[in-house]
């Protein structure tokens, strides 16, 4: 099974291993909100559909929902973060939840397509 990461319109990666999706938040929005001084995150088994909002994080810029990029029940928290939200731009160690899925959503991008689209904004 591929590694692959994919990204959402929203700024979103998903990793997926088996079925669960690992999500975090991308580079190009760490560098846009800057320096996180707050992230809001749901508590585990709390469901989502693709496109409902899981959480927010704030920096001293702006306040910006996280919209979840996959359907399926929240099995882990990325605890480490509500206490030290500055640690997220160690995007490979800083996943924020981790979702049971029961299929993969289609409409996510390869890094290719998101850098491409990144570099439009």
């Amino acid at each position: 099974m591929s590694k692959e990461k994919l990204y959402s319109e929203d700024h979103i990666w998903v990793l997926y291993e088996d079925n669960i999706a690992v999500i975090g938040l991308s580079d190009y929005a760490q560098k846009q909100l800057g320096t996180l001084a707050f992230i809001n995150l749901p508590e585990v088994g709390e469901k989502y559909q693709i496109g409902d909002v899981f959480g927010d994080v704030e920096s001293i810029k702006t306040v910006s929902d996280l919209i979840c990029p996959v359907d399926g029940e929240v099995v882990e928290v990325n605890e480490s973060l509500i206490d030290n939200p500055e640690n997220i731009d160690d995007t490979e160690a800083s996943w924020l939840i981790k979702v049971c899925i029961n299929s993969r959503p289609e409409n996510l991008m390869d890094e290719a397509a998101y850098r491409e689209k990144v570099v439009q904004l």
